[in-house]
């Protein structure tokens, strides 16, 4: 029977809660734009909808870019309650509203479209694009839009159009380039991975911003030098910052150095005091503006240099075909194991393997081939090996697998797995691999008398047993059975 009961559709109290994220992301974001807004407009002195401290700005341009262009309606409506509850009409209020939403959107296609969107600080580059097509450009929009909605509607004059327009346009840039780099870089990095060090340094570092900001802005130093030009004192903090931190701890510097430098400027201390307030917050907005430019390039070089220190180290240990450690790295760890075997009295197996065949399957299939099968033998070392062993790329088509504190059976039930992983590989041209055993100290005291003794098990293995399964022995040969060696035209690629 149909009841009304059944006739509604049953809702998962998950799906009410996935539903209700988007709305609870778009009051969250009105709430928090409309705050924003009520603080920039406190501080409007050329026009009561026209402030050079906009952080409302930054807010809406890095929603666009976290969330995407679905939270325009948040950025609507918190511009149009906090101009409605402030001056001008609702034309007026509308035409504003419309026009801080329309400089967020264009401001994140500009970002996204050239900048490498969220990732734009991540290059010099890029960071330099943000800053002029962020701040620069997509800013006209508002400025524009908004202004001559106040004109048209009467609370503002042309002959003051321009005088007002500059106000706007440096309140709007000087919040992208502060506010929005702070708020991306945090949500894209939220976690705070400091060491102890890190973190003494970090207090460190907070306490000299706040006293250089307030002995600069804030009048706290001797009363004859209130207004003295000491803002270049505040850029060897922020080269602290970029240098020892990154962009994200460089970005929340010049935030906090932006509102105590507005607080102590507003109340006549600092280089910028002027006559007039608003004169006063231009000029310190068109110097917060450049330093943060500046500092966005200089954070994002340091950010692109760690990467390439970072690329290089990466490239001075490991295989760049296998991603496996290299032949160095191999030997670095050989030395290190011995030494802890020394310490500790437990010996450690080396297994050493040769891709057979290689030559043929580079002959037959071409070399991406070969080199395809390099990379799948790496991938079935990787598997089977513990987190504890180096597998290296010994040279060529060899390879080698330090296992620390394993004896000569568990090396051998290593290469019985990666033996079995091979087998059951349906990846086209099959591949198989030889092994040798070396036991350190029983086969040699150093690292190439061990990679020795494994090399001459493997290869008179080879020899005997060519055709048979993939067998591990112990270097228990004579040395003549070196020259048993099968030739390099059959074994090496």
């Amino acid at each position: 029977m149909v009841t009304p009961a059944t006739m509604i559709p049953s809702l998962d109290v998950r799906d009410g809660h996935r539903l209700s994220r988007p709305g609870a992301t778009l009051a969250g974001l009105a709430v928090v734009y409309f705050v924003a807004a009520k603080l920039g407009l406190s501080l409007a002195f050329v026009n009561p909808s026209a402030t050079a401290v906009w952080p409302p700005t930054g807010i809406a341009l890095a929603a666009f870019l976290i969330f995407g262009t679905r939270v325009w309606p948040a950025i609507f409506a918190g511009a149009l309650v906090a101009n409605l509850t402030t001056a001008g009409s609702i034309v007026t209020s509308l035409g504003i509203a419309a026009g801080n939403t329309l400089e967020g959107l264009f401001g994140s296609y500009l970002v996204q479209r050239f900048a490498s969107g969220r990732q734009a600080f991540a290059r010099p580059r890029n960071a330099f694009r943000f800053a002029v097509l962020a701040a620069g450009l997509s800013t006209v929009v508002s400025a524009t839009i908004g202004l001559i909605s106040l004109v048209l509607g009467g609370y503002a004059r042309w002959s003051d159009f321009w005088h007002i327009w500059l106000t706007w346009w440096l309140g709007d840039g000087a919040g992208s380039l502060v506010v929005t780099p702070a708020v991306l870089l945090w949500a894209e990095n939220p976690r705070i991975q400091w060491t102890r060090r890190q973190a003494a340094e970090a207090a460190a570092l907070l306490a000299c911003l706040l006293l250089v900001g307030l002995f600069v802005f804030g009048g706290q130093g001797p009363n004859a030098a209130k207004n003295y030009p000491l803002e270049f004192l505040c850029i060897p903090v922020l080269l602290w910052a970029a240098f020892r931190f990154g962009a994200r701890e460089k970005a929340t510097a010049l935030l906090l150095l932006s509102v105590v430098a507005i607080r102590g400027t507003l109340r006549g201390y600092g280089p910028f005091a002027r006559e007039t307030q608003n004169e006063s917050l231009l000029l310190l907005q068109a110097f917060i503006a450049v330093i943060a430019v500046t500092k966005l390039i200089v954070a994002a070089i340091v950010s692109e240099r760690r990467r390439m220190e970072g690329h290089l180290r990466d490239l001075a240990v490991r295989d760049p075909l296998t991603g496996l450690a290299n032949y160095r790295q191999l030997m670095v760890a050989l030395e290190a194991e011995i030494r802890r075997s020394q310490r500790t009295q437990r010996g450690f197996a080396v297994l050493l393997l040769d891709v057979d065949g290689l030559k043929r399957i580079n002959d037959r299939h071409g070399h991406l081939v070969g080199s395809r099968a390099l990379c799948r033998l790496a991938e079935v070392l990787h598997t089977s090996s513990r987190a504890v062993d180096t597998a290296a790329r010994y040279g060529g088509d060899e390879f080698a697998v330090v296992l620390p504190e394993t004896d000569e059976a568990a090396a051998q039930q290593v290469a019985l797995r990666v033996a079995e992983h091979l087998a059951q590989d349906v990846e086209t041209p099959r591949i198989k691999a030889s092994f040798g055993v070396a036991m350190f100290p029983r086969d040699g005291a150093t690292a190439e008398a061990i990679l020795s003794g494994a090399d001459r098990a493997l290869y008179a293995r080879a020899v005997t047993e060519r055709t048979t399964s993939a067998t591990v022995t112990s270097p228990s040969f004579p040395s003549s059975a070196r020259s048993a060696r099968p030739s390099t035209e059959e074994s090496a690629g």
